[in-house]
Parts: C-alpha cells; sequence; structure tokens
C-alpha cells in the first residue's frame, strides 16, 4: 500500500515521507529556519549587465546575486528590433541596461553561483500548468500514457486556452473531467490576472509572487493519483488538508485522508526513521555486502560502488554486475529521497563484459523512469564512469538541512597540526622580511601553540635574531579551531 505521511508535530519542520508499505521512496523536509524556497517565484526586474558573449544578460531581481537569464529564455516581446529586418529581432544587442523585464526562477542559485530565471513564466495548477507568455507549448505529461492520453489529447482543444497562451496537463490531470479541467484553467487565469497588475503597478527590482503555502505547494508536487492513504499527524493541517481537497472537489483523495492518533510517533510506527537517516549519510551499506559513497560538491555528484564484502558469486564478472544491479536500485531511491540534482557521475565496479554494461545502462533507465525529474543518462566509459542529469527541482536535503563546517569551511578535512604550524613557521619568516614590521603576534589554537613554543622554539628565536628589530609573539587561543589563526602586524 502507498501512503503519504506527514509529520508536522515539531514547530520548525514538517517533513513529508512517500512509503510502498514500510520503505521510503520519496522525501521532502520543509525547515521554518532555512531560506525560503525561491524556484518559481515571479519577480520584476532589472537588466544590469550584458554579456555577448555568454549571450546572456544578468538580471537584478531584488536577491543578493543577479540572476542569469540566457537569450533563449528571453520573450520576444522584450527584444525590440532596431529595424525591420526578422533575423535581428532575437539578437541580444536589442536589449538595454536597466531594461525592466519579468521574471520567474528556473533554478535556485546554488553556492556561487546565481539563480537560472526565465521570462517564460509558468503557473502551476492542480491538473494543468498554464504558460501565459508561451503559447507554443500545448503538452502532455509524458507520465500519462495509452488510452488516458488520447483522451486528454482531444480535451485540449476544448479547453479554450486564450490566445497566445499553452498549457502542459499534469499528471493528476489524467483521468479528470473538462469541467474539472476549465475550473482548474479558470483559477489560474484569475491568478494570472492578479499578478499582471501588480506587475503594472511595482517598480523593479521587486517580488511580484511566491507560493507561500508549503502544504499546497507540496500537495501539487508529490500528491499522485496511485496513494492509497493520505496521514496527518497535526490536527491543524489535517483540517486545512480537507478543507482544501474540498474545494477541489477531489473526494476520492478526501476520503483518503486520515489523522493520526497513536502514542507511537507517526515516522517510528512505521518504521522509517532509520531509512530517513540514511540520507544524511556518506555511506549507505548494501544488503549484499557492498557499498555506495555519495559525495556532492559544487561541480557535479559523484558516486561510487564497492563491493566491498560481497564476495557471494563465483567469478569476479558476476560479483561486479550483481553489485552494480543491486547498487542502481539504492541510487535510484537516494537521488530522489536527497533531490540530487544537476550532473552526476556513478563510478561501477569494473565490468570486462559489453552486455553486462548495457544490462547496467538499461536498468537504471528503467529504475529512473518513474521520477518526476527530468534525467538524461548516459553510456559507461571505458573507465568505468557513467555520466547522467537529474533536473533540479527544488534544493536538495543537503542544501536544504546542513550548514558549513566551521571548523573546515566546507572542505570536508582539516590541515594536521605539524603542516599547519610549519606553514604558520613559513609565513611569520616572510613577514619578518618585510620593512618596517616590529612585532608578529600569531594568534593560533593551543594545540599549534604548544607545538609552536615546545619543538619550534629555536627556530622563532633564529627569526628574530636575524631580523633584531622584530619581536614575535604565540598568543594561544581555545576559542579558535585548527586550521584558523590570526596574524596580527605591528608597524613603526
Amino acid at each position: 500500500m502507498k501512503r503519504m505521511l506527514i509529520n508536522a508535530t515539531q514547530k520548525e519542520e514538517i517533513r513529508i515521507a512517500l512509503v510502498n508499505g514500510q520503505k521510503l521512496y520519496d522525501l521532502n523536509i520543509e525547515n521554518s529556519k532555512n531560506k525560503k524556497k525561491k524556484k518559481s517565484n515571479i519577480y520584476k526586474g532589472k537588466i544590469t549587465r550584458i554579456e555577448q558573449s555568454l549571450e546572456a544578460v544578468f538580471v537584478n531581481y531584488g536577491e543578493n546575486k543577479n540572476g542569469f537569464l540566457p537569450i533563449k529564455e528571453i520573450s520576444c516581446k522584450y527584444i525590440k528590433k532596431k529595424n525591420n529586418n526578422s533575423e535581428n529581432s532575437n539578437n541580444i544587442s536589442n536589449l538595454y541596461k536597466g531594461q525592466e523585464i519579468t521574471v520567474q526562477i528556473n533554478k535556485e542559485e546554488r553556492g556561487n553561483k546565481g539563480a537560472f530565471l526565465t521570462t517564460y513564466i509558468s503557473l502551476i495548477g492542480n491538473y494543468l500548468i498554464l504558460m501565459p507568455n508561451n503559447p507554443k507549448i500545448e503538452g502532455i505529461s509524458k507520465k500519462i500514457e495509452g488510452t488516458s492520453r488520447l483522451k486528454i489529447k482531444n480535451i485540449i482543444p476544448l479547453l479554450n486556452i486564450p490566445k497566445g497562451m499553452g498549457v502542459i496537463i499534469r499528471t493528476l490531470g489524467a483521468d479528470k473531467s473538462i469541467k474539472a479541467l476549465k475550473w482548474d484553467l479558470s483559477l489560474i487565469l484569475k491568478h494570472w490576472k492578479y499578478i499582471k497588475k501588480k506587475i503594472k503597478k511595482k517598480k523593479a527590482p521587486y517580488l511580484i509572487y511566491q507560493e507561500n503555502n508549503i502544504l499546497i505547494r507540496i500537495f501539487k508536487n508529490y500528491l499522485q493519483p496511485n496513494i492509497d492513504q493520505i496521514i496527518i499527524d497535526n490536527k491543524k493541517i489535517y483540517k486545512r488538508i480537507k478543507k482544501y481537497l474540498y474545494k477541489l472537489r477531489e473526494f476520492i483523495l478526501y476520503k483518503k485522508i486520515t489523522f493520526y492518533k497513536r502514542k507511537i510517533p507517526l515516522f517510528s510506527y512505521f518504521q522509517i526513521e532509520s531509512q530517513i537517516e540514511l540520507a544524511f549519510n556518506k555511506q549507505i551499506r548494501l544488503p549484499s555486502g557492498g557499498i555506495i559513497i555519495i559525495e556532492i560538491t559544487e561541480a557535479l555528484t559523484a558516486i561510487d560502488i564497492n563491493s566491498s564484502k560481497n564476495n557471494k558469486s563465483i567469478d569476479i564478472e558476476t560479483t561486479a554486475l550483481n553489485t552494480n544491479l543491486e547498487a542502481i536500485k539504492e541510487i535510484t531511491k537516494q537521488l530522489k529521497i536527497r533531490n540530487i540534482g544537476g550532473l552526476i557521475v556513478i563510478d561501477f565496479i569494473d565490468m570486462l563484459l559489453k552486455e553486462n554494461k548495457k544490462i547496467i545502462v538499461n536498468k537504471l533507465k528503467k529504475t529512473t523512469k518513474k521520477d518526476k525529474a527530468k534525467i538524461q543518462i548516459g553510456s559507461i566509459s571505458k573507465f568505468g564512469l557513467l555520466e547522467m542529469s537529474r533536473q533540479r527541482i527544488n534544493s536538495s536535503l543537503r542544501d536544504s538541512n546542513y550548514s558549513k563546517c566551521y571548523k573546515c569551511d566546507g572542505n570536508g578535512i582539516i590541515r594536521n597540526s605539524e603542516s599547519l604550524s610549519l606553514s604558520i613557521l613559513r609565513i611569520i619568516e616572510e613577514e619578518s622580511l618585510k620593512k618596517n614590521i616590529t612585532k608578529i603576534k600569531i594568534v593560533v589554537p593551543i594545540k599549534i601553540a604548544s607545538y609552536l613554543l615546545n619543538k619550534k622554539r629555536n627556530n622563532i628565536y633564529n627569526i628574530e635574531k636575524k631580523n633584531k628589530k622584530i619581536k614575535i609573539i604565540i598568543l594561544p587561543n581555545k576559542k579558535i579551531n585548527i586550521p584558523k589563526y590570526i596574524i596580527i602586524k605591528t608597524k613603526k
């Protein structure tokens, strides 16, 4: 039985888990202390810089970092022709600095990278997505198949979509009547009318629209027709969701909602707390004894597979194939739970046979088919590496629940005491050679101070002897952690 479990007993955090029996297959954690999600927010911004070489512009939309807007994401209405030549109609040189432009966040800012923007607005409804300034799009979710797809194809022309607009029918709209789809379309059109009024009134940069209701956003993104039961452990949220579904006239889903009354915590009752904790681990052990290591960097996510204690098979090739196949199932699950997006490189255990490599690629394509994010999969290279990309839908579990380590500044490793001490000693020596320096104070962690004063006292004395005008003072400080230190120089 597939269930949606909503745990909201803690004020600071709402957790939504999708489970099949007692197996977790999708997870969303919304933390009130974390930065609010900005994806799909609509802003009125100003062009601050035009980059011809990148074929893009940078837009000030009211946040700390300017957003990146490629030419292909700029609607023709913003690119004014300088002459009647049609070839010049989509030229970046037709834009100008200070030009006001309405944008939507396509990809949230991440690390040092600014947000990716688009002028092609998309408004997500319950059953369809409205593209108010993109008439070329008239689509159906890839997950809608068979007779349902044919039915929807026939319904789209009857929806009376306004001229100059496009729609995409969502998975939830697969079996809906024309009446239900028209009702949803009318709601989004009213919403767009309100947004347009706001755009005209406000001056750039300004936030025009954001989806504030976490639960409604989650329901739009996660609720699927194949969910058999929705269990909620918070009375207020239970009532709000029931009211929301009643307004939608979603009576089938309305009947599936139940309030959780047991004394045992909801997630503990379904035995998924330990599965959630696994999503925060770097290393995951497979049932056969193999190991998966997930390393996330700013550029890509590296996944390494090791056979480790898995030696049940007769030969190495069979062991490699079986471990790789088992790992694919877990990797697919972890990508969804951790919401990992962008470039992903998987280092499979080396296999010699081409047939086995094909089996692995086909298995990965099959298991990722049900993922709501768009996925592209390459082939296994001669080095045993497979490249794939996964659409970044929201912030990853790591970005939204982790903060940078105050000791290592996010490097994941710190320099050992001896190496750092010698490095500080060399810096002292270099600083002592500079003109007009009379005193060098170094505030260091206690362990480093102990090493310098006990084992390197002679070296410090020799530096002072070479430069008689300089005094070197080592100051231990228990509030400073390795590898940090402070150098204070006194001049004449």
